[in-house]
């Protein structure tokens, strides 16, 4: 990294421990299990240089970009899970829209380059399928959050993650999309140094991620669907 980019990783990093810390001290199951998802999300980059070096030998550096900005997502997510969701209200806004961002770069950015997808692909094909992916995993971690709310009410225990009900999630898919539309329209190529690296694994990920997200999609239906049978029926 260079030494400004480090700076801003590190002080982000400790911004979310520090929510971390503030967690404990609540009690607040919510931030202490979201603030150490974060953390873990923002050593992902690293864990993958070296997993893919031992793996197959390559010599691959992210950057620091992406560190970067997973930290500043994160950093964000923590504060609104400290009660800035509730308190500010565009801040759940602004959260999806930079997280939203976020994947739509990197989606989009392992469309520039042949992959595993076959040769480069149209730039009118690229920026349609990075909107949809974008706007997949947004339909999907809605579904994750109402399955928390729903498991955590059957269970009678807090949940990791609040649902704040159909308003919020046509919000949060409207913000989802002007995050990835805004990558696309403006070209946001900044993470094709990375995925040129590992073209086959970048290409790889998209497929296996859009199965993924169709499949998890209909799994989540089912399992809410199974929840709320059963309150119904103990009920």
């Amino acid at each position: 990294m260079t030494n400004v980019l480090q700076t801003v990783f590190f002080v982000f990093v400790a911004g979310i421990v520090g929510t971390v810390l503030i967690g404990v001290q609540s009690r607040n199951l919510q931030a202490v299990v979201n603030g150490i998802a974060s953390i873990v999300a923002t050593a992902l980059p690293a864990l993958g240089e070296l997993v893919i070096t031992h793996r197959i030998g390559a010599d691959v550096t992210f950057g620091p970009e992406l560190s970067v900005w997973l930290a500043v997502a994160g950093f964000l997510h923590m504060l609104g899970m400290l009660g800035w969701y509730e308190t500010v209200s565009w801040w759940d806004h602004l959260t999806h829209t930079v997280s939203a961002s976020l994947l739509a770069a990197l989606v989009y950015a392992s469309l520039q380059i042949p992959s595993a997808l076959g040769s480069q692909v149209t730039d009118a094909y690229a920026a349609i399928f990075t909107v949809l992916f974008t706007l997949g995993a947004g339909v999907f971690w809605e579904l994750v959050e109402l399955a928390a709310r729903e498991i955590g009410e059957y269970i009678d225990r807090p949940p990791v993650l609040e649902y704040y009900g159909l308003r919020d999630t046509v919000l949060d898919m409207v913000f989802n999309g002007i995050g990835a539309i805004v990558v696309v329209a403006f070209d946001v190529r900044i993470f094709v140094s990375v995925t040129e690296q590992i073209p086959q694994i970048s290409g790889t990920v998209v497929i296996g991620s859009t199965i993924l997200l169709f499949v998890g999609t209909l799994v989540l239906g089912l399992v809410l669907e199974t929840v709320r049978n059963t309150e119904a029926e103990t009920g």
